[in-house]
């Protein structure tokens, strides 16, 4: 027979509402776990104190310096079954791919060791399995480990990447998004696992401008699938799209709705695209799936210096290269070399628990590229000018200098 259950009278507050609680899913688990017995008895004092209790400290498996979560209840003494309560980061494949047989082989492991409480994902990408005590943290990562999988980063490292599920199962993937993710994570394991930089590095993979892993806003290096020619418009099921949904519907759903205003739809029920004027937003492919579709010359962008709110609040990421061709081993290859030297920067010149987009707006733009010497680019853009006066003076040669690099690129 397990622990007898705290009252809870204040959480059970919250399985009140109309919508489904995190505290019917603890109290199920607390079922045949004493740990999480414990744990909702230290939830609901926290409640009635209005005090967490809950602290860090050191907490790792054999090799690796982070991956662990280390959390040690202030209350251990009322609440001895949940005085240790790790957590450990599981990456998981590129995609976040599994089967079902592997998803049940997790379970059973965690119930094995842990609470059985699992996140998928964490924000970071990782699976994380909540509540582990000190001695069960070794066997349960090398079952884990036997399973093909590894430690997830955490502390002031390059943390685990996510990526969309690109190539595999979607048809706006502009490059393959688990092979970036995978060759860059491989490549900068020791980083992840060997804590040793000024604060945490996140890569992102996104196929496309949809940017389903929100890379933009969330990552220090983000990676976003775009093409460089014209949409590919394939007019006779723009027709059937027409004909199906009537005039008023496309012009209100997609061709007013394009943020540029590129789009037009022609007397005989074809669309007619400005491409110079487009800037990728993916709306009107996203609504006439059949349609359209991305152009044929792919690759993607890199953004850097996206994060949530820190020293200086929320920052989206400004693009570092407007396009980078990602097709054969040798492109791939280049995303690393770039993706190296930005870290080798950032690690000798970013101050402690500093992100990548806050040194680089403390040291300037400039000063970055000239550290990784590239080229400043008109599409390096972090938001529009506020200022309309803009020198005009040497501009012929200036464009003169930008139409020579263009085209010893190409």
């Amino acid at each position: 027979m397990g622990k007898k259950k705290h009252d809870t009278p204040l959480l059970d507050q919250l399985e009140s509402g109309p919508w489904p609680s995190f505290i019917t899913g603890l109290k199920r688990l607390a079922d045949d776990n004493d740990m999480m017995v414990d744990l909702l008895g230290q939830l609901e004092h926290s409640y009635k104190t209005r005090k967490g209790y809950w602290k860090g400290g050191t907490a790792s498996v054999i090799g690796y310096g982070g991956g662990v979560i280390p959390r040690f209840s202030e209350v251990a003494d009322m609440f001895p079954e949940s005085a240790e309560f790790h957590t450990l980061r599981i990456m998981p494949a590129p995609a976040m791919h599994y089967t079902s047989d592997i998803l049940r082989k997790f379970c059973d492991i965690w119930e094995k060791y842990g609470s059985g409480l699992i996140a998928l994902h964490g924000q970071t990408g990782d699976v994380m399995l909540q509540g582990c005590t000190t001695e069960n943290m070794q066997p349960c990562f090398d079952e884990f480990n036997e399973l093909g999988f590894d430690m997830g980063g955490a502390g002031p490292s390059v943390r685990t990447g996510m990526s969309c599920v690109g190539h595999a199962r979607c048809e706006h993937s502009c490059y393959d998004t688990a092979r970036a993710h995978r060759q860059l994570l491989n490549a900068f394991i020791d980083d992840l696992h060997r804590p040793a930089l000024p604060y945490k590095f996140k890569f992102k993979f996104s196929g496309c401008g949809n940017d389903c892993m929100n890379s933009v806003q969330r990552s220090d290096m983000a990676v976003i699938g775009t093409w460089r020619d014209d949409i590919e418009v394939n007019q006779e099921e723009v027709r059937k799209f027409v004909a199906a949904k009537g005039r008023q519907y496309v012009n209100e759903n997609v061709v007013m709705r394009c943020p540029t205003q590129c789009l037009s739809l022609n007397e005989d029920d074809t669309l007619a695209v400005d491409n110079a004027n487009c800037v990728r937003c993916m709306h009107c492919i996203n609504v006439m799936t059949k349609a359209l579709s991305p152009g044929k010359e792919r690759g993607a962008t890199i953004l850097v210096g996206g994060k949530r709110t820190l020293k200086i609040g929320d920052l989206l990421g400004t693009v570092l290269v407007p396009f980078m061709k990602l097709e054969t081993p040798e492109d791939y290859d280049a995303l690393q070399e770039l993706a190296g030297n930005m870290i080798d920067f950032w690690a000798e010149n970013a101050l402690e628990h500093e992100r990548m987009g806050e040194m680089i707006e403390r040291i300037g733009l400039g000063n970055f590229l000239e550290g990784l010497g590239l080229e400043v680019d008109p599409d390096m853009v972090a938001h529009p000018r506020a200022n309309p006066y803009v020198r005009l003076d040497a501009w012929e040669e200036e464009v003169a200098k930008w139409n020579a690099r263009q085209a010893a690129a190409t």
